[in-house]
């Protein structure tokens, strides 16, 4: 499986506009039909709305966007273990697991004007079931206390708020950590856990952009 060096140097700033290729759109509606068309539309709409507010607002306003949709298993959705599905599936779909929630705030804040820099995928240990799980976090600045972004607790709290997740490492499209909380870790030079990041930046690509 490929290193981590080899998964993030196609980073989401290369798809900061999120515009959806006309033949990717005509695609979605054949395969999931007009409502998920619309589920994308509405999508697009709250980014132009919200890339003009602060950033702690548009943290709220892609937050609950998101956590609306419905939490659904890859097993259910997708038939298999592990998918890693871009915004556009997961809003075609109706549907997806903490991966798919985490994803889909991240691509969306940078879109709106956030700092790749700020943002970190985070993989936690969930206390309370017992179960690995995704979030997403905020840094406003390198050592600040990150806010959590959680389809679990639609509220955004400061990690320091959220004793019931017990981090493992985190990432974005520049670098992986490991940690040993959730407001810092050890920044390491590769990995083979996230063999998943490829195939997502592949299908991300050809949904945005036209042959």
């Amino acid at each position: 499986m490929a290193t981590l060096l080899a998964l993030l140097p196609l980073t989401l700033t290369a798809y900061a506009a999120l515009e959806i290729a006309p033949d990717a759109i005509a695609t979605i509606e054949r395969e999931y039909g007009a409502p998920a068309v619309r589920r994308i539309e509405r999508w697009q709409r709250m980014m132009e709305f919200a890339s003009d507010f602060k950033e702690d607002e548009k943290l709220k306003m892609v937050n609950d966007f998101f956590n609306s949709v419905k939490f659904v298993e890859d097993s259910k959705n997708w038939g298999v273990d592990d998918y890693w599905a871009t915004p556009i599936e997961f809003l075609a779909k109706n549907g997806g697991d903490c991966e798919d929630f985490s994803i889909a705030k991240y691509f969306t804040l940078i879109a709106i004007g956030v700092p790749e820099a700020r943002l970190r995928m985070t993989y936690v240990t969930a206390v309370g079931v017992n179960r690995s799980h995704m979030v997403l976090t905020y840094f406003s600045s390198p050592r600040a206390m990150p806010l959590v972004l959680d389809n679990l607790n639609p509220r955004i709290l400061p990690a320091s708020e959220r004793e019931d997740l017990v981090p493992v490492y985190s990432f974005n499209g520049s670098g992986l950590w490991l940690a040993k909380s959730i407001g810092s870790g050890r920044e390491i030079a590769g990995s083979n856990r996230l063999g998943a990041w490829r195939g997502l930046q592949a299908r991300m690509h050809s949904m945005l952009f036209s042959e």
